[in-house]
């Protein structure tokens, strides 16, 4: 069928007056509306009013343009000698394009100290309606609601004269999906407003685009894609630009997470290396260079083929002690030149560069799935300072010691449960992850230590449910503890630090991660 009149009414009006110009030259006439018209006429196209169609004016502050059944009379009639002669009767011609996008709710929302009134005014009603109503019909109208797509739908309209039902079917879907992410903006905009007693919405609307499908997922049999979510602005694995390496696999996306997420947790340098989300090493330092020095050197064996993350730009000194090591791939905040330019010799190395980190992570949900359902939770933020802390022991912790258990709890954070965590001088020095026993987890960071732990201080994700784990701390030279408290055996734990004379404090804040 081919295109002979097309309905073009858009907010966004980039490329809108070339667009028209390329129809006009094939023939096409324009019907359009208030601002988009004058655009369009501008450049020395004729347009045909939509009030002229409708033989009304636009109303209610342009609330009311194209509802109307001369428009969708128009839009909606199958090309059927039926409907072709109903609207036929009633004066009404058949429109074979819509071009429309939408009033900029999303942006509108963004903007600081926007009213509620002025978000209201930007929920377009026309628009969707056209845009709905020319993708129900897409057998017989080609909808855009996308700029992106001006140039390929001229083009087969100039090579084919007509716009395929591939090309059709296409641009419907990409309708529909376009008015369905418009709602839901506006509906959790207005759950926000309405309702904000109620943390969660009854019913729990998303958004994410696809950025990538990959390789596999988990494992090789399984396949897998990477949808970044649409409201997403901070520094992430999500905003990150990949600058160099192949492909990112599912399981790279999850430890460069993780790796990330740890290191911006931290307002001083801090570097961490992580492998299968949890961490072979982590420390701050004077700067950059040394909190990776000190990190890496944790554990280089299990680094390796690991990934690594840092809260500051990458120095060109880091890129030199990458050398000789495999790596899986590496976040920053940005690159020395000479630095990216030395990682780029590593053929496969993915290098991701994140925007600036400028502040504390945004307090957000964070989303799980389970089989048939969703688990929904507020992201983990909380950051535990001195003034938090409530010392239980009858040594009172040094000054250093307090510093090394701050930097630890941190870590115990972004280590699976059950973790314990042996840190000195604010860097790793053996690591307990993911273990079913909590005394097992201070073994295996005891072990992980290889003699280092001598003077060091230990974190724990949750309380000690008996006095071993601080009997085996103690074998190994820890002397002080970190931990949230609250187990029926306090007391028991409590004696047993001090009968090794080790300071304890409570968090009163529990560190799981599952």
């Amino acid at each position: 069928m081919p295109v002979e009149r097309a309905l073009i009414s858009v907010s966004d009006k980039s490329g809108i007056a070339d667009f028209a110009a390329g129809l006009k030259r094939i023939g096409v006439e324009i019907i359009s509306t208030g601002g988009t018209a004058r655009v369009i006429e501008n450049s020395g196209i004729d347009v045909v009013m939509v009030s002229d169609l409708t033989g009304f004016p636009e109303m209610l502050d342009g609330r009311v343009k194209t509802l109307h059944p001369a428009v969708h009379g128009g839009i909606l009639a199958r090309r059927t000698e039926e409907h072709l002669n109903q609207i036929k009767e009633q004066g009404i011609r058949p429109i074979d394009m819509v071009v429309v996008n939408l009033y900029p709710f999303e942006r509108t929302i963004k903007k600081e100290g926007v009213t509620l009134d002025e978000a209201v005014e930007n929920i377009d009603i026309g628009g969707p309606t056209l845009i709905r109503s020319a993708a129900k019909n897409y057998e017989s109208v080609a909808v855009i609601s996308n700029p992106a797509r001006y140039s390929a739908v001229l083009e087969e309209l100039r090579e084919k004269g007509d716009i395929s039902m591939e090309t059709r079917k296409k641009l419907a879907l990409e309708a529909f999906q376009h008015t369905a992410s418009y709602d839901i903006a506006i509906s959790n905009y207005l759950h926000r407003t309405f309702l904000p007693e109620q943390r969660y919405p009854s019913l729990f609307l998303t958004r994410y685009e696809l950025v990538q499908e990959l390789r596999y997922g988990e494992n090789w049999h399984q396949n897998a894609a990477f949808y970044r979510d649409l409201d997403a602005e901070e520094p992430s694995v999500s905003t990150a630009r990949q600058l160099h390496g192949k492909q990112l696999s599912y399981n790279n996306i999850l430890d460069i997470n993780d790796a990330f997420e740890l290191v911006r947790d931290f307002d001083e340098p801090a570097a961490a290396a992580i492998k299968h989300t949890n961490p072979c090493g982590a420390a701050m330092g004077d700067n950059i260079t040394d909190a990776y020095k000190r990190a890496f050197e944790v554990d280089p064996m299990s680094a390796y083929g690991g990934i690594i993350a840092l809260n500051r730009p990458m120095t060109y000194e880091i890129a030199l002690m990458t050398k000789g090591i495999f790596l899986e791939a590496v976040i920053a905040p940005g690159y020395e030149e000479k630095a990216l330019e030395r990682l780029r010799k590593k053929k496969n190395l993915r290098i991701l560069e994140t925007p600036p980190i400028t502040g504390r992570p945004e307090e957000r949900n964070e989303i799980r799935s389970v089989v048939g359902g969703l688990l929904v939770q507020n992201r983990n933020t909380r950051r535990v300072t001195e003034p938090d802390l409530t010392v239980v022991s009858e040594r009172q912790p040094t000054k250093k010691e307090m510093e090394d258990m701050l930097f630890a709890f941190v870590v115990t954070k972004h280590t699976k449960s059950n973790s314990i965590i042996f840190a000195k001088d604010r860097v790793t020095v053996g690591i307990g992850a993911g273990q079913m026993s909590r005394v097992d987890a201070v073994k295996i960071a005891g072990e992980k230590s290889l003699g280092r732990s001598e003077g060091a201080v230990m974190a724990s994700d949750a309380f000690f449910p008996f006095r071993d784990g601080i009997d085996e701390a103690h074998k190994v030279g820890i002397t002080a503890v970190i931990q949230p408290g609250g187990s029926i055996r306090d007391q028991e734990v409590l004696d047993a630090v001090d009968e090794f004379g080790m300071a304890m404090v409570y968090t009163g804040i529990r560190a799981f991660k599952h």
